[in-house]
């Protein structure tokens, strides 16, 4: 099997513009900021409309530029192109929008996704348009969607919150402003990082539905779909994963009155950890009295 992540499905000998015919009469690209997105793995996942744009634009900056040579080369294109990263940035902006001035047209792709999510981009597109430009999207592959889509978690409302802290004590300040928010959670997370950020997301927000999906679009893309202590513990013992990973964890359960049987239900799934692990869980997930949760496990406990 090719790895659909390395196979575009090239012919030998032909090239973008020649596979697609359309763009052989495709005008030039006006002036402005061209924001690309490219593929997160699987090459075939880049846009017709993208192609177009890499191939006609002026100037092309790129995250990385030996990762961007790779998708270029793989469609035979041959733009122009230089690297927009956090430490050229300023000096960056600088030659994009004198490129600007010159009626020229850029465009801006990362290594992977749609650029300006967790990247420097958007300090680009700002001074671009406070210059009196345009930008343009170019829309594609982003991790955060497709993560969203394979989690089996509520899609109609969601909050994308980038990468956490690097520390402890920050991570866990910021998931507890996150803890409240009416809405399915989105984070990416590094390998090394994952299992102790999912055990203080668990601390902290509760023993919620939740997924981790990897390497999507990818060869070995996985996606696991548990509680959050149980993924916690599932990466604390397998070790640290590899490639590009979104965590997505659903929504709070809502604070009203909690009946019995569903506290019941609940408490029965914990009490493996403890009566007053059990009942404290049970406090932060549901809502309910610390004592009620309490009273509610003891009683379990007497009854298993």
């Amino acid at each position: 099997m090719n790895n659909p992540s390395s196979n575009p499905g090239r012919v030998p000998g032909e090239n973008a513009r020649d596979r697609t015919g359309a763009r052989d009469s495709s005008p030039p690209p006006e002036t402005g900021l061209y924001v690309v997105a490219t593929p997160i793995g699987n090459l075939r996942d880049i846009t017709l409309r993208a192609l177009d744009i890499l191939a006609g634009v002026n100037k092309v900056y790129a995250e990385d530029t030996r990762v961007a040579r790779k998708l270029l080369d793989a469609y035979g294109l041959k733009p122009w192109l230089a690297a927009y990263h956090e430490h050229n940035a300023e000096a960056a902006r600088e030659e994009i929008l004198a490129a600007l001035g010159r009626k020229e047209s850029v465009a801006l792709i990362s290594d992977a996704g749609t650029p300006l999510v967790s990247d420097p981009g958007f300090k680009l597109a700002r001074a671009v348009i406070e210059a009196g430009y345009r930008v343009f999207p170019i829309p594609g592959a982003s991790a955060l969607l497709a993560g969203l889509v394979v989690s089996g978690l509520p899609s109609d409302r969601f909050l994308f919150a980038g990468f956490l802290p690097n520390k402890h004590n920050a991570r866990r300040e910021t998931l507890a402003e996150l803890a409240e928010i009416d809405a399915t959670l989105i984070l990416y997370e590094t390998g090394p990082r994952l299992a102790e950020s999912l055990a203080d997301m668990h601390d902290v927000l509760g023993a919620r539905p939740a997924a981790v999906a990897r390497e999507l679009t990818k060869m070995f893309e996985e996606t696991r779909r548990e509680r959050l202590d149980a993924l916690a513990a599932h990466y604390a013992q397998a070790g640290a994963p590899k490639g590009e990973i979104v965590v997505i964890i659903a929504p709070p359960l809502p604070k009203g009155e909690v009946s019995d049987e569903a506290l019941d239900a609940f408490l029965s799934d914990q009490l493996s950890r403890g009566v007053k692990e059990a009942a404290g869980e049970a406090a932060r997930a549901l809502g309910v009295p610390r004592k009620r949760a309490y009273q509610r496990a003891l009683e379990l406990k007497d009854r298993a």
